[in-house]
């Protein structure tokens, strides 16, 4: 299934595409893929508000603007993802969770991946309509659908009889 299919079935069975994410032998690969393009993703979907915050206040350009953007999505994000990863994987261990880091690193760049095409949304949503209730509540919405894209692919990382099969 590709990627994309599979994005799109994780809002209607996030457990089920999350078990074949898992199936097989762990691969750091396909990993760091996951989350290099959930980065790539996150990055292009604030362009359209970088923009207007460019055209709207000229004292920072929008080349500086989208330099900050690539240096905190592309460089410091997948090192704090690394990071959540490793501590939700203990905060679940202390739980009674039975994955590996392996597991919850995939749990998360997955969510982030899945996310993303909300966050696009909300991209264009900061650049044609700009700040307001409307953004606010999308922001909401992108943070709840994040949760529970994280939260059930967590579920499935950490439990014992996914292992066994």
């Amino acid at each position: 299934m590709s990627m994309t299919r599979r994005m799109l079935a994780s809002w209607r069975r996030p457990q089920a595409v999350m078990r074949g994410l898992l199936d097989g032998p762990p691969r750091e690969d396909r990993a760091l893929v996951i989350l290099a393009l959930a980065c790539v993703l996150i990055f292009v979907a604030q362009w359209p508000g970088l923009q207007r915050a460019a055209l709207s206040n000229d004292d920072v350009p929008l080349d500086a603007r989208m330099g900050g953007a690539l240096m905190g999505v592309i460089f410091i994000v997948p090192l704090l993802a690394y990071a959540l990863a490793a501590v939700s994987h203990l905060v679940a261990r202390l739980a009674g969770g039975q994955g590996t880091h392996y597991r919850a690193r995939m749990a998360l760049f997955w969510a982030l991946l899945a996310v993303s095409p909300l966050m696009l949304l909300q991209g264009l949503v900061a650049g044609l309509v700009g700040p307001g209730v409307g953004l606010k509540v999308l922001g909401a919405l992108v943070g709840l659908g994040f949760l529970f894209q994280w939260v059930n692919a967590l579920i499935v990382a950490e439990r014992r009889d996914e292992l066994a099969g």
